[in-house]
Parts: C-alpha cells; structure tokens; sequence
C-alpha cells in the first residue's frame, strides 16, 4: 500500500502528515515553508508512494469558507499540475489548531515549545489525517 500525506496549509508555513504504508497510523512529519511546499512534496513523492493527498478546509462557524480559502484553491491547482495522478481530498479542519495546541498542553510541553507555531501546524495536520482515518 501506499502513503496517504495530508496538507494543512497556510500562507506562511504548512504542516505536514503522512500514514505508515499500511494507511493504519498518522503521524506529525514536519513544517515547511509554503515558498517551498512544491519542491517538498515533489521531492517526497520521488522518494514515498502516496497514495492521496488530503488538504485541510478551513470553513467558518456558519459552514463558509474562511478567508485563506482562496490561497488554498490556488496552492490545489498547481499540485494538481504538478501530480496530476494523485487524487486530492479535502478534510473539515475546523478546530484542529485549537485542539493541536490542546494536546501540546495535554503533553506536557512548557510555555515556550507551545509557542513554536510550526508544531502546531504539524500537529494539526496530523489531526487532519487521523480524522480521516476515522472516517474511512
């Protein structure tokens, strides 16, 4: 089987997950400059077989798109073009920062790691993916 990478993407940073081959567990794989996500991706799917990508969809409250969906949409368009044979799914990614800075606090990590932006978006694609995980 093949990985399933999951995106949460931002203007800044993206953070990035990724299943075992077996698709059974999801975890944190790191965060990148989104300046460089292409060149990320392109080099990791030279190295990994992936299956799917899943991008986070960041909605309001009142089920609308939030305001960064519009870079989102540019950024599925060119990893369209640039993997044209890996499907991409979008995920529901209300609430995950929230629930990504939780678990650091759950964790026990100290004031100063949980101010480290990058792990939350780590985190909160790792909790995009295990949401859909749950789901399948």
């Amino acid at each position: 089987m093949a990985r399933i990478l999951a995106i949460d993407f931002g203007t800044k940073r993206t953070g990035i997950a990724v299943t075992d081959e077996l698709q059974i567990i999801a975890s944190g794989l790191t965060t990148v400059n989104t300046k460089d996500l292409l060149a990320f991706l392109k080099d990791y799917v030279a190295k990994e077989t992936v299956e799917l990508f899943l991008v986070g969809e960041p909605k309001q409250m009142d089920n609308t798109a939030s305001e960064s969906e519009v870079h989102i949409i540019s950024f599925i368009n060119k990893l369209e073009k640039q993997f044209p044979n890996i499907p991409i799914q979008r995920v529901d990614e209300r609430f995950t920062s929230k629930m990504a800075f939780q678990t650091m606090i759950d964790s026990g990590l100290k004031k100063n790691q949980r101010k480290n932006k990058a792990l939350v978006d780590e985190i909160s694609a790792t909790l995009i993916l295990q949401s859909y995980l749950y789901s399948k």
